[in-house]
């Protein structure tokens, strides 16, 4: 399985003349993971700290000039190289404030692309195909220029890859119509040439990656029509240029994407591992028309793993850099976290179990492979009671199952009751080959009816399909707010455990509905046992531990001397809401979201409902601090820091409101001595922090033998 997190922006776009195309001409990665260097269309590079999400440095060229390739990141020597007007290699490090001060070179050819290899020299590709190391070019930069490519040839896409720790460089080129890949071996200087099929139409690729796996180099191409070819060149060779004729270089079909109506203008496709490949500018097999978005596919077993949709304009381009990847659409360029785990055929069948609460309880065995091709049955007492069943009478259950689309034309017409068994049918059998597609188009089916006629409502079989992991928010985003209307609070908390892309809008709309619910409703709503089960242990609590209750403030706080003398003493903290209500709550403190996202839709909370949130935080905050609730194992719960984020978060959106209300006094006057000694606490931590660094700076580790006993002195 894949999952794609919920994403944010790194930075926004530029205006450009040409509106189908974004101002972004490459991202490369810096010296480790959390840095990224971004070169717009014209003439800017500027450094990004990913995780701080702001730039750490722009370097931009005269009015004039542009920059005519992507910059890159020489590991060896900490520098940063562009080239601007085709000809003028411009070589800085990071603490140079002026471009036009830094070291520059002339060369006597056009360059196409600089190429920075991990751990290695960075590569020349000139626009010709002749390909030189950085430091040879750059100690005689007028040295002559070789023509490789033949004539009316030009470079459409290079890459460089190494292997063996040696960097070899591939480039495809188009000429007449046709297509060819050239490999240059830089190791024993080696080139070798191929010649790439095409389709019938006589499109060529739209985007195309390369990986290395094992011992070959495999070449991804998409194509208008949705196709996916894969073809393999072994990395290593001993051809030299001139020895061998121009070879063809087989492909094969690896997947087939759907495009909908007509060809793919706009998309790209980018290797993640060997099994799993994203796409930007496909349409998603179960959405409509005219949405744009970023999936993640198998390979092995063509199956959707995660679909997010992008909002704005899609100008196909992708790049991915250590489980993040970068998309440019609309204004804005944003940064999508990814993780996509070892796929088998178990996962892609849908009997792959997934770790979780809900397992530790039941301990149903996995069925064995060969009972799903033989129909054995497995060991045990469901196996006993199994082998009473006939091979016929399962044969004839089975020829009863609905298809998918018998299922989906059922689900228009058809009595919620009879639906929902069908449903849990199909989700239960071994043999729905491609489930994950299936549950998407079965729940857009079922949201949409409900829509149209409000009487028809299938809670079960929307909490069956949820339970599945095979969905996300974007997939179908009007499932929470139909569980919304239909007050389905199971369901709510469903999605908001399972789904990692609620966008902030939904999330606000969710704790809106929750906390005005009265208690006393609430209480007869079914929700995950596990949750209520934390809940009712964190109430249960009581104010003091093995005989000793903390002060809820700092005595040296100046605040605290404008609190009443009671509040000082420890009493016994109850919770301002129901069990029920808390356990949603806490639901919505563990959704991901952005916080300059959340906030407008923050400000939408009445002022009764924004007191009565904080008082639970406060709750939350004090049951914490008296070490009363422990954290079990495979329970969900909100940490302290999602509990503080959220307070402050409140406080920024309706400060002005609170300090007005005359309830809000006092609780204002507590949550700030709250926030207050956690910025003590984490400054406390910095410090010893630094301490830290600072002595493992001063002092190496040495070899003290088999055993020592040292005294580290902080302050």
């Amino acid at each position: 399985m894949a999952t794609l997190y919920e994403g944010f922006t790194l930075c926004g776009l530029l205006h450009t003349q040409n509106p189908l195309d974004s101002s972004i001409q490459g991202i490369e990665q810096d010296e480790d993971s959390d840095h990224v260097v971004v070169t717009d269309s014209t003439r800017s590079v500027t450094l990004y700290k990913v995780s701080d999400r702001k730039p750490l440095g722009s370097w931009t060229v005269k009015q004039g000039q542009l920059l005519t390739c992507p910059a890159v990141y020489n590991r060896q020597t900490q520098e940063f190289v562009v080239v601007s007007d085709n000809k003028v290699i411009r070589v800085w490090k990071k603490e140079d404030l002026n471009l036009e001060k830094a070291f520059k070179a002339t060369v006597s050819a056009d360059i196409w692309r600089i190429h920075s290899a991990a751990e290695g020299e960075p590569v020349v590709l000139f626009q010709r195909g002749a390909i030189r190391l950085l430091d040879s070019l750059l100690i005689a930069p007028q040295q002559p220029i070789e023509d490789v490519l033949s004539a009316e040839e030009v470079i459409r896409w290079s890459t460089a890859i190494v292997v063996e720790n040696q960097p070899v460089v591939l480039f495809t080129t188009e000429q007449r119509g046709l297509d060819y890949l050239y490999m240059q071996r830089m190791n024993n200087n080696t080139l070798q040439k191929y010649r790439l099929e095409r389709e019938d139409s006589g499109a060529p690729p739209l985007s195309v990656s390369a990986f290395l796996r094992n011992t070959h180099i495999n070449l991804l191409s998409l194509y208008p029509n949705g196709c996916v070819y894969q073809s393999a060149v072994l990395a290593q060779g001993q051809v030299a240029l001139g020895e061998q004729e121009v070879q063809a270089l087989p492909r094969s079909l690896l997947l087939r994407l759907p495009v909908g109506e007509g060809d793919l203008q706009k998309a790209s496709a980018v290797a993640l591992d060997c099994t799993h490949m994203a796409v930007v500018g496909v349409p998603h097999p179960s959405a409509g028309a005219g949405k744009d978005f970023l999936c993640i596919w198998n390979t092995n077993f063509q199956t959707l793993q995660a679909g997010k949709e992008i909002a704005g304009r899609i100008y196909g381009q992708v790049w991915c850099f250590s489980g993040k990847l970068f998309v440019p659409h609309g204004k804005t360029l944003s940064v999508i976290p990814y993780e996509c785990q070892n796929s088998s055929l178990a996962s892609a069948l849908g009997k792959l179990r997934h770790a979780g609460a809900e397992e530790a309880k039941s301990p149903v065995a996995v069925p064995s492979w060969n009972s799903l091709l033989y129909e054995e049955q497995p060991q045990g007492p469901a196996g006993a009671m199994g082998t009473k069943r006939s091979k016929q009478s399962r044969k004839s259950q089975s020829a009863v199952d609905l298809t998918l689309d018998q299922l989906l034309e059922l689900i228009k017409t058809g009595p919620a009751e009879q639906v929902q068994k069908e449903v849990e049918r199909l989700v239960s059998r071994g043999d729905s080959g491609d489930l994950q597609t299936s549950v998407a188009q079965l729940v857009c089916q079922l949201v949409g009816r409900s829509q149209a006629e409000p009487a028809f409502y299938t809670s079960a079989a929307l909490a069956q399909l949820v339970r599945t992991q095979f969905l996300c928010h974007s997939v179908c985003p009007d499932l929470l707010m139909i569980a919304l209307e239909h007050k389905d609070y199971f369901l709510c908390q469903l999605c908001l455990q399972m789904f990692s892309d609620i966008p902030e809008r939904i999330t606000c709309a969710c704790l809106k509905t929750f906390i005005s619910v009265p208690d006393g409703d609430m209480e007869m709503v079914r929700l995950d046992p596990d949750s209520v089960s934390f809940m009712e242990s964190l109430v249960a609590g009581g104010a003091q531990q093995n005989g000793f209750s903390p002060t809820l403030y700092d005595e040296d706080s100046c605040d605290a001397l404008h609190q009443d003398k009671n509040m000082h003493t420890p009493q016994l903290v109850t919770c301002p809401v129901g069990l029920h209500k808390a356990v949603l709550l806490n639901e919505v403190l563990q959704t991901p979201y952005t916080d300059s996202l959340l906030l407008p839709h923050l400000k939408d909370l009445e002022s009764l409902q924004v007191i009565l949130f904080l008082q639970y935080l406060q709750f939350l905050y004090l049951k914490y601090s008296q070490d009363v609730c422990m954290q079990m194992p495979g329970f969900r719960s909100p940490t302290m820091t999602q509990i503080m984020d959220w307070v402050c978060l409140l406080l920024d959106a309706h400060f002005t409101v609170l300090v007005m209300a005359p309830g809000a006094k006092r609780l204002l006057s507590e949550l700030h001595v709250f926030v207050k000694s956690q910025v003590k606490l984490f400054s406390e931590l910095g410090k010893i922090e630094g301490s830290l660094k600072e002595l493992h700076r001063m002092k190496p580790t040495e070899d003290v033998g088999q055993y020592s006993i040292e005294v580290i002195e902080l302050f």
